[in-house]
């Protein structure tokens, strides 16, 4: 680690869980942040602080005025811009050590693959329901972690996937029988893909589930603490409530089933071709 980085993230690297090696982690590694909004611009300032790398930021969409009350990468003069460029500016005069770099594109299943390769872990800074499907079934498949984010409101959610882990996006959305279980509204349900004028959203909502987002991603690249994988978290601004719900497995899942019971074919098939 050179010189300046040491100081730079001198009071992270004091902290037991992460020092010097930690930080190491976090200086290799990639991440794909897909949004550059209320959610993505925010934990995207955040991992660029922390020393994340290399940091590839996914947005099609141009800079508007009403979205600077929360997409703090964003300015007045940027109005008009694409927000991926807008954001990689602005990320990289916080910190010119890492790599930055734009895409100026709609995350989707055409491009997916190629955008993850070499990448760690992915953050959904997401306004749709329809592009965290391509990001979790591209995960599953890819065998990558992945930090869902949420905002409504005052309103807030949030949670992790990792490979192995007994959720995934798509089990846990819209069943009416588990309250804990996310509705497809909190989780982007728009349709068009883009922000719903009419639903309103107070910045500090997003700055509160964009940090979470941040310090689960810190964590999991890290290897530290105990993620919120297999559990939601809540956030209510308006009476300041933060609740932690378990999340249950849908038997009926078509999307993560096949791949947890070919990943158990596959530690079979290993077993036997190695015994004891």
């Amino acid at each position: 680690m050179l010189l300046d980085d040491s100081q730079r993230y001198s009071r992270q690297i004091q902290l037991p869980a992460i020092n010097v090696q930690g930080q190491e982690k976090l200086t290799g590694s990639t991440i794909l942040i897909a949004g550059a909004g209320g959610l993505g611009s925010l934990t995207a300032l955040y991992l660029t602080a922390a020393g994340v790398g290399h940091v590839i930021i996914v947005d099609h969409d141009q800079v508007e005025l009403s979205n600077l009350n929360r997409q703090l990468l964003h300015r007045e003069s940027t109005i008009g811009r694409p927000k991926a460029l807008s954001a990689a500016e602005s990320l990289g005069r916080l910190n010119s050590s890492i790599k930055i770099t734009p895409v100026q594109a709609k995350l989707d299943q055409g491009n997916i693959d190629d955008l993850l390769k070499g990448v760690d872990l992915i953050v959904d800074g997401c306004d749709n329901f329809q592009t965290r499907q391509v990001i979790n079934r591209a995960c599953l498949n890819h065998g990558l972690p992945w930090i869902f984010g949420g905002v409504r409101g005052f309103n807030g959610i949030a949670t992790s996937f990792v490979p192995g882990s007994l959720t995934c996006f798509e089990c846990i959305i819209s069943d009416p029988g588990h309250s804990s279980r996310p509705r497809r509204s909190e989780s982007g349900q728009s349709g068009s893909g883009h922000s719903n004028p009419g639903q309103g959203i107070l910045g500090p909502t997003a700055g509160i589930i964009a940090s979470i987002q941040a310090m689960e991603a810190v964590k999991l690249l890290v290897d530290m603490g105990t993620s919120l994988v297999n559990r939601l978290i809540h956030v209510s601004g308006l009476d300041m409530r933060i609740t932690t719900s378990a999340l249950t497995p849908n038997p009926d899942c078509m999307v993560c089933n096949p791949v947890k019971k070919k990943r158990t074919q596959n530690k079979r098939t290993q077993k036997n071709d190695n015994p004891v």
